[in-house]
């Protein structure tokens, strides 16, 4: 609810203004004072400085990755039963972008030319198996299903000006079975472009900017959300005509964060359940991807999280994911993709015994490109 359905009503928020006409930093202050009369007006309970804060920043996110997505769907060129699921799409991704719509005349409005902003998009769909382990023994655990959706939105090498969120990457992974409780939603991972530049340099392309970062992860093993502004390059190394080899780094500062703790165990309206702290920190984030062509692709991610507690037990923690993915082409673009993740938490504690702990799991499943 705090960090991930709070960060969505954000998004609702944002998108009513983008859709009347505001830029991305003019929609920003519609998040804050939607989600402050919401606190204040919506709600019998005392307002909660977290949820401004995950409702304003990562809603700003939210929305503006769903603006983008509903227009390079829209197309008011567009009439009769292509125009009807058009529209219908992008109303299931941005509800407030089509109310707006409705009361502005823009649902059936036909323009002979393309008036939104569209930029590349990749889309992958991943379904299969996700396999918890014991520890970190592999293949001792228990299993459940997949559905992975992973999009890269825009050309991080293309020489232009920049506005936010012209590039983009966002993955969503749901999990299902007996085994994974009601965490349906394992993991949402994304971050977008603020501004930056592009650079040439012999076979080296170069994105330097400043990058706004979403991280929720809730899985059966682990517990982390945080939400996180930084610096970043993004590269491509032309290796030859067909393969290539891109890679990423990022550091940043998290202005809030939480993760579960041994020692929460808090009610909440009588419910209890929220067994984590609130903290701030810092992050660094690497990926490396070697794309082989017709033959597939192997990456490397590596994230790092450092946390000092704001609420909750004093104390400090340092979490870091490591997660090597292969994928191997099986015809056309259909590919067999296999990824490991690995899992270690070292909790410092002021007034509580240190909590160190290792996890793993694995994702077998089928990848379908777009």
């Amino acid at each position: 609810m705090n960090f991930f359905f709070h960060p969505y009503s954000g998004g609702a928020f944002f998108n009513s203004a983008r859709a009347n006409g505001y830029r991305y930093f003019e929609s920003v202050p519609f998040v804050f004072f939607g989600s402050l009369m919401w606190e204040y007006f919506g709600e019998t309970t005392l307002p909660a400085y977290n949820d401004i804060i995950n409702t304003t920043a990562s809603g700003a996110l939210f929305g503006e990755i769903l603006y983008r997505l509903t227009s390079n769907i829209l197309d008011d060129r567009t009439t009769g039963t292509e125009r009807f699921f058009r529209e219908f799409a992008a109303a299931i991704l941005s509800p407030g972008r089509a109310i707006s719509r409705l009361l502005q005349g823009k649902l059936t409005r036909v323009t002979p030319k393309e008036v939104y902003q569209k930029e590349p998009l990749n889309m992958t769909l991943a379904a299969g198996a996700h396999y918890f382990n014991k520890g970190t023994s592999f293949g001792t655990g228990s299993v459940s299903a997949i559905f992975n959706i992973h999009l890269d939105y825009g050309d991080p090498f293309e020489i232009r000006l920049r506005k936010p969120f012209d590039v983009f990457k966002l993955r969503i992974d749901l999990s299902y079975g007996k085994n994974v409780g009601k965490k349906y939603l394992d993991n949402v991972i994304g971050y977008g472009l603020l501004f930056g530049k592009t650079v040439h340099s012999g076979n080296m392309d170069i994105l330097i900017g400043a990058f706004q970062h979403y991280n929720y992860w809730d899985s059966k093993i682990f517990e982390i959300s945080a939400l996180g502004f930084g610096g970043g390059i993004i590269a491509k190394w032309q290796l030859s005509k067909n393969s290539n080899l891109q890679s990423a780094f990022h550091l940043g500062l998290i202005p809030l964060s939480a993760s579960n703790s041994p020692y929460v165990d808090i009610v909440e309206a009588g419910i209890h359940g929220r067994n984590y702290d609130y903290s701030g920190g810092g992050e660094a984030k690497f990926e490396g991807t070697l794309n082989l062509g017709k033959k597939g692709q192997v990456t490397a991610i590596y994230y790092l999280y450092g946390l000092h507690t704001y609420i909750g037990p004093a104390g400090n923690k340092i979490i870091s994911i490591f997660k090597p993915r292969i994928a191997v082409k099986l015809f056309s673009n259909l590919s067999l993709g296999f990824e490991y993740l690995y899992h270690h938490k070292n909790s410092q504690f002021r007034d509580f015994p240190d909590v160190h702990k290792n996890n793993s799991e694995q994702k077998l499943y089928l990848m379908l490109y777009f």
